[in-house]
């Protein structure tokens, strides 16, 4: 490999640390290209990047983000890969845990979100977090049951004292 390869390498994982919201290092040792070839294509819909890295490489890099160098340093054994999650950090913990479910090749070694070091046990914990919709939806409909009960009870108490229900039940003046 030409010192400029390797000086490109190094600025593409600078830069995927600079713009993720979080990064994973997994193991890839034994799969077949095509199960790479769709645990990349998930990890895309899921805003994410798979990129394959030498160790020396990624080593230097880590010297721009002392954050990474710290969650990473001790894991960049072996045939490594780096996932940057752009968008949901979740969603990507989430496609890497149920990915590694059905190819037991694929393994999770740490991660690294808001500035904090994970290890494999903290990023299956954070697979099993629903992800930003589902919390939106949870949340709304907290918003929506009080008012919604209130509307039933109205609508039951109207009901009870021979009011109309509706306004189309209502006499017309």
């Amino acid at each position: 490999m030409l010192r400029s390869e390797k000086d490109t390498d190094i600025k593409l994982i600078s830069e995927g640390f600079a713009k993720a919201n979080g990064a994973f290092i997994v193991d890839f040792k034994g799969m077949k290209v095509e199960q790479v070839t769709t645990l990349r294509k998930k990890l895309h819909a899921a805003q994410s990047e798979m990129k394959v890295v030498r160790n020396t490489l990624a080593r230097r890099a880590f010297k721009d983000h002392p954050v990474a160098d710290q969650a990473f340093a001790s894991t960049m054994t072996g045939t490594n890969a780096i996932v940057f999650a752009f968008g949901e950090v979740v969603a990507v913990a989430k496609t890497l845990a149920d990915f590694g479910k059905d190819v037991e090749a694929l393994k999770i070694k740490s991660g690294m979100m808001d500035g904090e070091a994970l290890d494999s046990k903290k990023i299956n914990f954070l697979a099993t977090l629903p992800g930003k919709d589902q919390l939106r939806a949870q949340l709304l409909m907290l918003f929506k049951e009080p008012s919604a009960r209130l509307a039933r009870v109205l609508n039951e108490y109207a009901t009870k004292n021979g009011a109309p229900a509706t306004e189309a039940e209502a006499p017309q003046a």
